[in-house]
């Protein structure tokens, strides 16, 4: 086997697991020795609120990753075998870590945001002055960057004709997994100095969150489970998929988020069973399609990732950036909208971390073309509290719902917020569940309280504008305000 490189250092970023990695595959396969490494950045947590879930996922995750590494090392006569856990700024801490273990490359997989575009170009550069190769592999998307492109050789902005470029193009090869235990006999044992156990949240100074709480499974034993769950509803994915109080979802996002699952073995699963016939998989197929097309959309068009919009012409769009706007915000932020689908869904993500897709579009819609308020403030708010938070498809999604994306929906399109509760909520199950003021009122009532008769109100103990807010915006008045700010678009387009 060549084997040029004598040791070698695998930096985890996206890519928290063993099984199917394929940095540390790569590594394994060209490194007679291979310690692997995760860096909590301190340039990135720093940012971040002191308890914040997605803080801890990693924490627990990496624990199990720890213990994996242990057990695969043991396995193969290195009993000290483990993760090598830092808590500084990846910048420096990387070179500094391979030149004290002798690593003469570093390998990690691509992260195509522009800021860990910047630092990986800082690492390299650092790596290089000391004679240490710095290796990037695909792993996170199943195709990337020019891999599926237009037959005039450009990049895709249009969903449907990207998807059906990938699905002519995926096969086998694409999907298979990397062996990664054919080569853990080339695992490294830690040196003594560097054999600490994963820190504590409280030693990198975070507190513990409500994650435990809300039975959100970590590490690559929780992302099976998950998984093996899902497949046995997969087929009736498409009928369940929209109704946020129905167990439809995977609920795996975040485990793609921080690769705690191989993007190929769930690709590998749908594909399989879409070839079968099921419809369910298919659909669910599409929606990963997705997640590659918003990757490649990042990476080939740098002005989204400079928080412009994709067309450009959206950007002239007078956004409420002043008090009133300021004041719609907070109540979108807060689920104290008197909407109550739009109200549940908010609160949903902020006790939770998590959003039903179909809410995502809802409150996004309801964000820009009801409230008027900047796409973006959105997306940033979204960056904070979502659990799954990946650059490229919540931008995707923001842009998508604004119009102003690549295959988004018309300007003109604008969701009605009861309209969808009733549609996808008509029991209010999942109302009731996240907004309990409202619920003892009937299944009629509770998308629209306002409507509500005073002695139904009154005997549901709903006091609108008091125990409930009032709509903060007439829905059809907003439409109509909405068609106006966006005639600019109209205009530069004639």
């Amino acid at each position: 086997m060549d084997t040029p490189f004598s040791s070698g250092l695998v930096w985890l970023r996206r890519d928290v697991r063993l099984h199917d990695n394929a940095a540390l595959y790569q590594a394994l396969k060209h490194c007679q020795q291979v310690h692997v490494a995760f860096i909590l950045d301190t340039t990135i947590l720093d940012a971040l609120p002191r308890a914040d879930r997605r803080v801890e996922f990693i924490r627990d995750s990496l624990a199990e990753l720890d213990a994996r590494l242990a057990e695969l090392g043991a396995a193969n006569g290195r009993p000290d075998c483990g993760l090598i856990v830092r808590h500084a700024a990846a910048e420096q801490e990387i070179p500094r870590l391979a030149q004290q273990l002798g690593a003469l490359a570093v390998f990690a997989s691509h992260d195509d945001e522009p800021a860990a575009q910047l630092r990986d170009g800082r690492v390299r550069g650092h790596l290089a002055d000391h004679g240490i190769a710095f290796h990037t592999v695909k792993d996170h998307v199943v195709f990337e960057r020019q891999e599926v492109m237009t037959l005039a050789g450009t990049a895709f902005s249009v969903f449907t004709p990207y998807k059906n470029a990938w699905l002519r193009k995926v096969n086998d090869f694409y999907l298979k997994a990397y062996p990664v235990e054919r080569y853990a006999a080339h695992l490294a044992e830690r040196p003594e100095a560097l054999r600490q156990s994963v820190p504590r949240l409280s030693d990198i100074d975070f507190e513990a969150t409500n994650l435990k709480d809300l039975h959100i499974p970590v590490g690559e034993s929780g992302a099976q489970t998950l998984l093996a769950d899902f497949l046995q509803r997969i087929d009736d994915y498409e009928q369940r998929r929209n109704f946020p109080a129905v167990k439809g979802p995977s609920y795996l996002s975040v485990h793609l988020r921080f690769g705690t699952v191989s993007i190929r073995q769930l690709a590998r699963e749908a594909h399989a069973r879409m070839q079968a016939g099921s419809e369910g998989a298919a659909v669910w197929l599409s929606e990963l399609i997705w997640r590659d097309f918003y990757a490649q959309v990042l990476a080939n068009f740098a002005h989204v990732g400079a928080g412009e919009s994709f067309k450009r012409d959206y950007d002239a769009i007078h956004w409420d950036h002043g008090p009133h706007g300021h004041k719609l915000f907070d109540a979108w932020c807060q689920g104290r909208t008197g909407y109550p689908l739009v109200d549940a869904a908010m609160r949903q993500l902020n006790q939770t971390g998590y959003m039903h897709n179909r809410l995502r579009m809802v409150v996004a819609s309801f964000l820009c073309k009801d409230l008027g308020v900047d796409w973006r403030w959105g997306e940033k708010y979204f960056a904070t509290h979502l659990n799954d938070f990946d650059l490229s498809a919540n931008n995707g999604g923001w842009q998508w719902a604004s119009s102003s994306g690549c295959d988004a929906q018309p300007y003109f399109r604008i969701f009605n917020p009861t309209s969808q509760s009733e549609k996808f909520d008509a029991e209010a199950k999942f109302i009731r569940r996240y907004v309990p003021e409202l619920a003892s009122l009937a299944s009629k009532a509770i998308h629209a309280p306002w409507l509500a008769g005073a002695l139904e109100l009154q005997a549901a103990g709903v006091d609108i504008g008091k125990t409930y807010p009032a709509p903060i915006v007439n829905h059809a008045q907003a439409r109509e305000k909405t068609l106006e700010r966006y005639a600019v678009v109209k205009k530069k387009a004639a």
